[in-house]
């Protein structure tokens, strides 16, 4: 049986206490804090950083098929997914496929990259999963979510086996969001847990357990899709598992994180896990998935890889609701323009996307951009493209108010930085403030999406400070 042979995490720098959404309100507030991404951030920049968390320590090179599962495209008529295989690197011969519609998105690309490794199609298998799920403003829908994004990679021989994959088609019960609506709507509460969450998830989960073989008192860790604070435990009760047996859903730290949520608890679970131990995974969405995980071995995470806990714990707090309403652009409010050119985007894809500079076969000088003659040696077309290092440090830098013809009161840092084996680049920094950039400051690139002038997302990488810094192997 094929299972996962890595699972990686990720959380944006912000986040907001939900008091402060409900103090700007005037309404109660729920427990705890969400996860706010940044106003550069969506789903495809949160599935590259879960993505490139995954493949930290192994080659890009053996992943033969990535699935993108999110319920909030940035596209309604383009694939995602091939834009996430560029940025991670991948082969040009990766197959694509986004998986969208439904919260249950990642579990049933998980299955597709299961019957593709199990039946020789594929060496391995990527799934990323991100959701930047619309709230309401002024309900409990916007404290309830929260962004994230989560990945893992499918191989045949892997420590964390797959079993008893389980899948049901549920009710038309639960929310949803049509084309011209702009924020997830909802039938009654009580309705939807009752007869569409709890009913389904019990369910599936029992019949995965049974084709396993598997008790609920032989279950070491539930991984359960989590809706709200409360209908979880009653999946739980119906099961016969024990509240300790219960993986930390995340939604006093991270909020429901849409289609990414089960493989976000999913990758903090396995980061916990020891060998032996038996998970019961299961996920909702108009409908079920469940199955079981057994570890016959630790998933490894390389030591200069963060874990969740660390990058929840370094995360920054927005100072009030209006900074949230900022980042979410509640007020509408239209940004610079500007021309974009498709022409030179295409042109310089491996640049942009795939993070590719150059190699002077002549003098040795790592260049970027690509150029046809050194600036070193002023050899002619003797460079050899090659990948460049996401981590340097800040050779110098500015601080610059003006923005795409605006005057900005916060500036935007703007950073020469010398990566790790080579090369130069300059980029703009994010997550960050603007008072903290300094020279010889640790930086390590991240994947955004820098405007939609052209009427089109163009996507590059910018600087951010270190979020966790540990020693490279």
């Amino acid at each position: 049986m094929a299972g996962i042979l890595a699972a990686a995490a990720y959380v944006p720098f912000f986040k907001i206490e939900r008091a402060e959404m409900g103090r700007a309100w005037g309404i109660p507030s729920l427990p705890g804090e969400r996860a706010v991404a940044n106003s550069d951030e969506d789903s495809i920049t949160m599935a590259v950083e879960a993505g490139l968390l995954a493949l930290q320590g192994r080659s890009p090179e053996q992943i033969d098929i990535l699935y993108f599962a999110t319920t909030t495209p940035p596209y309604a008529e383009r694939q995602c997914a091939p834009i996430i295989a560029a940025a991670l690197d991948l082969p040009h011969q990766t197959v694509t496929a986004d998986f969208t519609g439904t919260t249950r998105a990642a579990t049933l690309a998980l299955k597709a990259a299961l019957d593709a490794v199990q039946s020789g199609a594929a060496r391995q298998a990527m799934v990323v999963a991100a959701d930047m799920r619309p709230g309401e403003p002024q309900t409990t829908w916007e404290q309830l979510m929260g962004d994230a994004g989560a990945a893992v990679i499918v191989a045949a021989q892997a420590p964390a086996t797959i079993r008893a994959f389980t899948s049901l088609t549920g009710a038309p019960l639960g929310p949803w969001r049509r084309p011209q609506d702009r924020f997830v709507r909802s039938f009654d509460a009580r309705v939807e847990t009752e007869y569409g969450y709890v009913r389904t998830t019990v369910e599936a989960a029992k019949g995965a357990l049974e084709k396993a073989g598997v008790s609920p008192q032989e279950v070491s860790r539930a991984v359960l899709y989590t809706p709200d604070f409360r209908s979880p435990l009653e999946v739980a009760h119906r099961l016969g598992l024990e509240r300790r047996q219960l993986q930390d859903p995340l939604m006093m730290t991270v909020g429901n994180a849409g289609a990414a949520h089960v493989l976000l608890v999913l990758a903090a679970a396995l980061e916990e896990a020891q060998a032996g131990e038996q998970l019961l995974v299961a996920n909702y969405g108009d409908g079920a998935d469940a199955f079981v995980v057994t570890l016959e071995g630790e998933v490894q995470r390389p030591p200069d890889r963060p874990t969740l806990a660390q990058l929840l714990a370094l995360r920054r707090s927005l100072p009030n609701y209006g900074a949230y309403a900022a980042l979410r652009n509640l007020a509408g409010r239209e940004g610079p323009k500007a021309s974009a050119s498709p022409v030179t985007y295409w042109r310089d894809v491996a640049m942009e996307l795939r993070w590719h500079g150059a190699r002077c076969r002549a003098c040795g000088l790592i260049q970027f951009p690509i150029p046809r003659v050194c600036r070193s040696c002023g050899a002619r077309d003797q460079l050899d493209e090659m990948p460049l290092s996401h981590r340097g440090t800040i050779y110098t830098f500015t601080l610059d108010h003006l923005y795409a013809g605006e005057y900005l009161d916060t500036p935007v840092p703007r950073v020469v930085v010398d990566l790790e084996g080579g090369g130069r680049v300059f980029l703009e920094m994010t997550d960050c403030d603007p008072k903290e950039v300094r020279w010889g400051m640790e930086v390590e690139t991240t994947f955004r999406c820098l405007h939609e002038w052209g009427g089109y997302h163009n996507y590059y990488w910018r600087a951010r400070p270190l979020r966790i810094h540990m020693p490279r192997r």
